[in-house]
């Protein structure tokens, strides 16, 4: 028995030299190393918002005879928002992205207040004021940290307000201004990102006629929206 362990042995030593050459003639080649792909901010997104938004409405009453105009309150009002949103972007070489985004928001913000200029028969003031439905189209400037995105943005904005006054102006309309904000977006899938976004928006005001009189009213909203939101990616 020793002597057939022994022959095993050197059997097993001699043949040593032979796998390495084997080896060495033929190299075990290594598995490919797995390339984690590079998540990339560009293409086409749609998605859908919801947030608070806080109001401000100022009233310029001018009045007839050369009085000087004068800037008054109507009243602020904040409340539940939501609405849709769409855009494109593009990411670069250097990971800054520059996108596109389009987006309109629905809302229930109205104050109540009268608001009296004291100019005997020519006082004039507003008794209620609200913003229903407003938008943005806006560029969107950021830098990528891979999957997280912060941002600048600002654009054109416009609003639909209600004005009722105590001298029978009663009108709605659309006006148009401008908006500035920023934010920062996570995408947690290829496909599916989300944010939170601030938005100061400026409407310039329409100019309203007295009746009976030869005085007008400029009606001004201020609104800033804090909001969350989520877009699927294409």
């Amino acid at each position: 028995m020793k002597k057939i362990l022994l022959s095993g042995v050197a059997l097993l030593v001699m043949s040593i030299p032979a796998v390495a050459a084997d080896l060495a003639r033929y190299p075990v080649k290594a598995p490919p190393p797995v390339v984690v792909p590079i998540f990339s901010w560009t293409g086409f997104y749609i998605g859908g918002n919801v947030g608070w938004a806080w109001l401000n409405n100022d009233l310029t009453v001018s009045p007839a005879f050369g009085i000087p105009p004068t800037s008054l309150s109507v009243g602020d009002a904040n409340g539940f928002t939501g609405g849709l949103q769409a855009g494109y972007n593009w990411q670069f070489a250097n990971n800054v992205v520059l996108g596109i985004e389009a987006d309109v928001n629905w809302a229930d913000l109205g104050s109540n207040s009268v608001a009296i200029v004291p100019f005997g028969p020519f006082a004039a003031g507003l008794t209620d004021a609200s913003l229903n439905v407003f938008g943005t189209v806006r560029a969107r400037l950021g830098y990528a940290f891979d999957r997280v995105l912060p941002y600048i943005t600002g654009g054109l904005a416009w609003g639909r307000s209600d004005y009722g006054s105590i001298y029978g102006v009663d009108t709605s309309e659309t006006n148009w201004g401008w908006t500035i904000g920023g934010g920062v977006e996570y995408a947690f899938t290829n496909n599916w990102t989300a944010k939170i976004e601030y938005q100061y928006i400026d409407l310039d005001g329409s100019s309203y006629t007295i009746p009976s009189t030869l005085g007008s009213i400029s009606a001004d909203n201020q609104l800033s929206v804090l909001k969350v939101g989520v877009n699927y990616k294409f």
